[in-house]
């Protein structure tokens, strides 16, 4: 799935700041550390901004489009904040067989996101899970650690209502 880049400005505190300076001061040396310090740079944002990844380029002395390359080849990275309650659709196949296609679209729609998005006031975000191992719920939704199975586009908005 594509990812996309926050629609949410970047802000940060003075503390982040700190830490990822400190983390690329600890590897600025050795390019081969990249990763190490893309994942640490993840832990301290939750995910990983486009200034961020300008950051990163420019000291450990590698291109933006490495850093970008990598950030966007690795399913471990993500280019948009989670929301408080993020929400994640099943999409393996006998979930979708089931209709989690439909209650995918339906958050989209009302949620008015598209994959790997967060909505503007930081709430929700929307992922796309390709087996979550509970195809004899199917479909599956999530959200955070709350599991919903057996449901249809027509819950979307009931489930939703519980979190707002």
């Amino acid at each position: 799935m594509k990812k996309t880049i926050s629609k949410i400005p970047f802000s940060e505190t003075p503390e982040q700041a700190k830490a990822l300076q400190e983390v690329i001061d600890e590897n600025k040396h050795d390019q081969s550390n990249l990763m190490v310090v893309m994942q640490k740079a993840q832990d301290i944002y939750g995910y990983l901004p486009y200034e961020v990844q300008q950051r990163i380029a420019d000291g450990m002395s590698v291109p933006f489009e490495k850093v970008y390359g990598v950030a966007t080849f690795y399913a471990q990275f993500a280019l948009s904040p989670k929301g408080k309650y993020n929400i994640s659709v099943c999409l393996g196949t006998a979930c979708y067989v089931k209709g989690s296609g439909d209650i995918f679209d339906k958050l989209q729609e009302v949620l008015g996101i598209g994959p790997e998005e967060c909505t503007l006031d930081g709430k929700f975000s929307l992922t796309a899970a390709r087996c979550v191992g509970a195809c004899g719920l199917a479909p599956v939704m999530s959200v955070n650690d709350e599991v919903y199975g057996r449901i249809t586009k027509n819950d979307v908005e009931n489930i939703l209502a519980k979190y707002a």
